[in-house]
């Protein structure tokens, strides 16, 4: 049997059960994963609480899109993997009903790739969702340049932290954007060039002074909602580009007039293409190697206290990401 995370209805963390189910073998083309730890996302905590960008079938629905394990089973017709590789899974498009979140997983061959060496079980689980994001907003859909100014909002998240290590890896200059003072040592210590602090600074002001005058060449928002305009305006004129990747803010979004390209970045346009997925990899493996990249976890769980890490993700108060062992 497998222990699996599941919910039956959507509402506060404490929806989230753990059950045994039996351990599926795999078909055709398909691996089995023998999980070691999960990546705890934004979108989980969406999905549990009702407000999934898309329907999600209920009851005994799952959650996790991010996860890292050893391959304990192969399918047919399944070449270049052997049993006890260690994997990184990069989709699960169908998470409500395969989820991560789970002793086991049954996918297709070509949803996983290998662990980059030297990366321990927990930096495995917090890779991929945020470092594909930035990588194919800020590299495959923006098309960053060495030199370029970028302005990371929601800097101090997963995703913020990972677009401040790919721009620095390519030789972009990321300026952070935070709420709160204290998480400017942090991320000037993760590798920005200048903080934002919104409690205390304009932010378009701050970036046209970081910037002499010009503004970003690109902005990289996870927030979006109503000052998605009034961010637009730190972007370069005419030419700048505002990539939004996620929305933490959850209120209408109006379109910004500021003559600048806007693009919207959905993450499985990229990881469910397998020459991406190649191209991300690489990028990844070449990082880690280099010590460029380095996914920073703010805390661990275990799979058994899901419900408090569901709680301590909703407080916001992390930087980085939030690791379950299994």
């Amino acid at each position: 049997m497998s222990r699996v995370v599941v919910f039956d209805e959507t509402g506060a963390p404490e929806v989230l059960q753990i059950v045994d189910e039996p351990v599926g073998d795999p078909g055709p083309g398909e691996v089995r994963i023998k999980v070691e730890a999960i990546g705890i996302n934004r979108l989980d905590q969406m999905i549990r609480a009702g407000m999934s960008p898309r329907p999600i079938r209920l009851p005994h629905a799952r959650l996790g899109i991010e996860a890292t394990g050893t391959i304990d089973a192969l399918g047919s017709g399944v070449e270049g993997w052997a049993t006890g590789d260690a994997v990184i899974v990069t989709a699960v498009p169908d998470m409500d009903t395969n989820g991560t979140y789970a002793e086991h997983l049954v996918l297709p061959a070509d949803r996983v790739v290998a662990r980059p060496a030297g990366l321990d079980t927990t930096s495995a689980a917090a890779l991929w969702v945020a470092y594909s994001t930035a990588y194919g907003a800020l590299v495959e859909k923006a098309g960053m340049q060495p030199g370029d100014h970028v302005l990371i909002t929601a800097a101090s998240s997963g995703v913020g932290l990972a677009a401040i290590q790919v721009a620095n890896q390519i030789g972009a200059i990321p300026l952070a954007v935070t709420r709160s003072a204290t998480k400017e040592h942090t991320l000037l210590a993760a590798g920005a060039a200048a903080v934002i602090v919104t409690d205390r600074d304009d932010v378009v002001e701050a970036t046209h002074r970081y910037t002499n005058g010009t503004g970003a060449d690109i902005i990289l928002d996870s927030v979006m909602g109503p000052g998605l305009a009034d961010l637009a305006n730190a972007a370069k004129r005419f030419s700048g580009r505002l990539i939004t990747v996620g929305w933490l803010d959850p209120r209408p979004a109006p379109y910004p007039a500021s003559p600048i390209t806007m693009i919207r970045y959905m993450s499985f346009e990229h990881t469910l293409d397998p020459a991406a997925v190649h191209r991300i990899t690489a990028f990844l493996t070449a990082g880690i190697r280099t010590g460029a990249l380095r996914p920073i976890v703010d805390t661990v769980f275990t799979l058994d206290d899901i419900v408090a890490a569901h709680h301590y993700l909703e407080q916001g108060h992390h930087t980085g990401k939030i690791v379950a062992t299994i």
